[in-house]
């Protein structure tokens, strides 16, 4: 295994470097301020719209429909794919590889995001496919092929969903469950990781025998109860150090333009960095350009598909403004500001935290116990993490069938099964650059088809504006 991971590792490393630090980092800003300013700034104008959409229909009890979900359930859906991992362990190798400012960094991507996966939810519901027995087909693949006929249509489409199947199908339940089995392990050392993965692989297992409707209907449940739990976590953590939590936001701020200040270099490299990492770690936190969540969003029963885009939108702020500013206030206020272990760049450098453990530590440093900070946050980052894997089965799931019919994905859930229970056996650094990678090859074929298709979204976005 070793052997393995020490020929990969710096391979993968090598191609994500050119991925997040220029590619990454052009083509998420770029669709995302190119749809702000054809939408005319939807993000903002139709804010509150989507809030009370989002709001107004909650519901634990979404009951079965014949084909597609509720809306709602769409949205618990996407919401259990973008509210895993990246919320906490992603944030959290962020702030220690970026320092702080990267969480500005991810607030900017998620912004123009918010723009950018309001055109995909609009797009995946224009361009879905209900079959005859009620079921429903939809996402990039299919507004890919709706924006180039032909041969580089059906090869940008495969490209797609071979890289998506690879991404969530497998790669990324590795990270889901990789980060499940070593949070465990660390509060409860007496479990072994791999006894951690071979449950999560059978409950898994079971879960994707019942489809859309068991997933949804598990995500529905989970969805708010797990967020309300750690949101009232971290609330009274900020409560406890309430007095430095205008040093935190001046901390990430200040951080933003200057991180060379706390984790060293020159001045362009530092930035980049800290760029690089909101980049990266906004991307695997809101999904938003990614083409994952669209998967859900076409499974939406909704008159317009302007209704499900604000939807969306909702999901992205929940996800990057609320859960995720959550974990990094925590972080950054228990262990960066004055007088915390992490205040100065000796303590950053010396330490021998890692993404894996930085929320865990700083949970048990408020409480003053850090037992306790393990075992909350490992089940925390259980739910997040298992809601996450059930989510992003799914929506591979729908590329294999768009490949290669409806019984292959018989194999695919075999695999997808033996990956998750391998995750908890590769070593942490290696699984997390493997799922980037193909994060971050996915982006490319849906922005180029965003980026056509913006004609679409924008006479949806400004019909809906004059009624």
């Amino acid at each position: 295994m070793k052997q393995l991971t020490d020929f990969l590792l710096p391979i993968v490393q090598k191609i994500n470097a050119y991925l997040s630090d220029y590619v990454l980092i052009i083509l998420l800003i770029g669709i995302g301020l190119f749809y702000t300013i054809r939408t005319r700034f939807v993000q903002v104008r139709c804010f509150g719209e989507g809030m009370k959409k989002v709001f107004g229909n909650i519901s634990l009890r979404g009951g079965k429909n014949k084909g597609g979900l509720s809306s709602f359930q769409a949205l618990a859906t996407a919401i259990a794919a973008q509210v895993g991992t990246g919320n906490i362990v992603g944030a959290c190798g962020a702030i220690l590889i970026g320092g702080p400012g990267a969480i500005f960094w991810m607030w900017i991507i998620a912004f123009f995001g918010m723009a950018t996966i309001y055109a995909e939810a609009v797009l995946a519901q224009k361009t879905r496919v209900v079959q005859e027995d009620g079921s429903v087909l939809g996402g990039p693949v299919y507004y890919i092929r709706h924006a180039f006929k032909g041969g580089f249509g059906k090869f940008l489409a495969g490209f797609f969903a071979v890289a998506i199947i690879l991404a969530l199908g497998f790669m990324g339940s590795m990270v889901q469950s990789n980060s499940i089995s070593e949070s465990i392990s660390t509060a409860v050392p007496a479990i072994p990781t791999w006894a951690v993965g071979l449950a999560l692989a059978v409950i898994c297992a079971i879960i994707f025998i019942g489809g859309i409707q068991r997933i949804a209907s598990v995500a529905e449940k989970i969805v708010p109860l797990m967020a309300v739990i750690y949101l009232l976590l971290g609330l009274v953590i900020l409560c406890i150090n309430v007095t430095k939590i205008p040093e935190a936001f001046g901390l990430i701020f200040k951080y933003a333009f200057m991180p060379q200040a706390l984790i060293g270099g020159a001045v362009g490299e530092a930035i980049k960095r800290a760029i690089s990492q909101g980049a990266k770690r906004g991307l695997f936190s809101n999904e938003a350009g990614m083409g994952s969540t669209p998967h859900a969003h076409a499974q939406a029963n909704v008159k317009d598909p302007h209704d499900q885009g604000v939807v969306a939108m909702a999901g992205v702020f929940i996800d990057t403004f609320v859960v995720l500013t959550i974990t990094a206030l925590v972080i950054i206020a228990v262990l960066f500001t004055s007088g915390g272990p992490l205040a100065t760049p000796e303590g950053l450098a010396g330490t021998a935290l890692t993404k894996a453990n930085l929320m865990q530590t700083a949970v048990g440093t408020a409480f003053g116990n850090q037992t306790l900070g393990n075992i909350i946050i490992a089940v925390c980052l259980t739910f997040f993490a298992f809601t996450t894997i059930i989510s992003w089965n799914f929506f591979g799931k729908q590329n294999v069938q768009y490949l290669f019919g409806k019984k292959a994905t018989v194999v695919y859930s075999v695999l997808a099964i033996a990956f998750i229970f391998l995750g908890s056996l590769f070593p942490n650094d290696l699984v997390w650059e493997l799922a980037d990678m193909f994060n971050n090859i996915m982006v490319i074929p849906n922005v180029i088809a965003l980026a056509v298709l913006s004609g679409i979204v924008a006479v949806v976005a400004k019909s809906r504006k004059k009624k």
